[in-house]
């Protein structure tokens, strides 16, 4: 072979896109999905991925019995430590930077509440509670009643406090798998576990990734898109109370309770997208504007550095209106 035919093939080959892989499963009561660009070896890469998200939801499930959360939620010993994994420890660590940051809007110790309302593991209730019910359990709630130990371990202050994580655990799993897929030689790909989403690098054709925010309307179809972001090496995530709620009488009852109040929220808020650099954070700041409102929320996220976001209001008359961040970008979709 002439250098100069080497030379030309090595051209060739050079303008031919890199390979595009996608693989997919089921965890947390979702799906996942994971697009991954290169040459690199995909073989043996699904079963590394479906075995960090079973460690995960061994740790973070509060629907598995004998999960790490539940066994903390079930611990009574207060003042002794109660020694956890790696993965517990980093998502309590980003969850109590989020309740300082929040002022309580984010509080992972929340358990009560949303079985109170029927949001949690058991048969849902499709009614409020009484309010004298709410007041008796808002003493069991507060981030601030549970220590943690840098050697890995956490501390309950109050024997009845109770855990549910599940504003954040799916994003925590987006970090995961995206280490797993880094650690196996990609530098380009998409990894997206219940809508929350983390992105790094480009597509194929070197362009950001595109991520679809879903209309926050209950009748409008599971995948109409409503605002398209580009992604490229950070996370979003967004949440909203459009899928999860009942209606009582005219009113309707969001998944999404305000802590501090142990009551759905009712602020016009009806989805909160969040750009951040993990997607442990953007899962949760996208819970903790919800709860916060427009206003005080945007603030937060204006002054945490690498992160945008976007609310959507929902009228009185029906109509959606957008909130963002100075630095947000989005579009309709095409």
């Amino acid at each position: 072979m002439t250098a100069g035919l080497c030379v030309l093939l090595l051209l060739l080959a050079a303008c031919v896109p890199p390979p595009e892989h996608r693989l997919e499963g089921r965890t947390m009561g979702t799906t996942w999905h994971v697009t991954v660009v290169g040459r690199a070896a995909v073989a043996g890469l699904q079963e590394r991925i479906e075995r960090r998200l079973e460690e995960i939801n061994q740790s973070l499930s509060t629907y598995r019995e004998d999960s790490e959360i539940n066994r903390f939620s079930r611990f009574r010993g207060v003042g002794e430590e109660f020694p956890v994994s790696r993965d517990f420890l980093r998502v309590m660590t980003t969850a109590a930077r989020v309740f300082a940051l929040s002022g309580g809007a984010w509080d992972g110790t929340v358990r009560p509440l949303v079985d109170l309302w029927g949001f949690g593991p058991e048969p849902p209730v499709r009614e409020p509670p009484a309010p004298e019910r709410i007041e008796a359990l808002l003493g069991d709630v507060g981030f601030d009643k549970i220590e943690i130990r840098a050697g890995g371990s956490l501390v309950k202050r109050q024997a009845s406090v109770r855990l549910d994580l599940s504003s954040i655990a799916k994003g925590y799993g987006v970090d995961a798998v995206a280490e797993v897929i880094r650690g196996s030689g990609f530098r380009d790909f998409l990894v997206e576990i219940g809508g929350e989403v983390y992105g790094a690098g480009s597509r194929p054709d070197g362009r950001p990734w595109r991520v679809g925010i879903n209309r926050p309307q209950p009748d409008a179809a599971p995948d109409e898109i409503y605002r398209v972001a580009p992604l490229r090496d950070a996370a979003f995530a967004t949440s909203g109370d459009y899928r999860s709620f009942f209606v009582l009488d005219g009113v309707r009852y969001s998944h999404v309770l305000d802590p501090r109040t142990g009551r759905p929220v009712a602020n016009g808020v009806v989805s909160v997208s969040v750009l951040a650099p993990d997607c442990t954070l953007a899962d949760s700041l996208a819970t903790a504007v919800m709860v916060m409102g427009v206003e005080e929320g945007l603030a937060l996220l204006e002054r945490l550095p690498g992160v945008e976001g976007l609310v959507v209001v929902e009228t009185e008359n029906g109509r959606l209106q957008d909130h963002a961040t100075s630095g947000f970008r989005s579009e309709p979709p095409s």
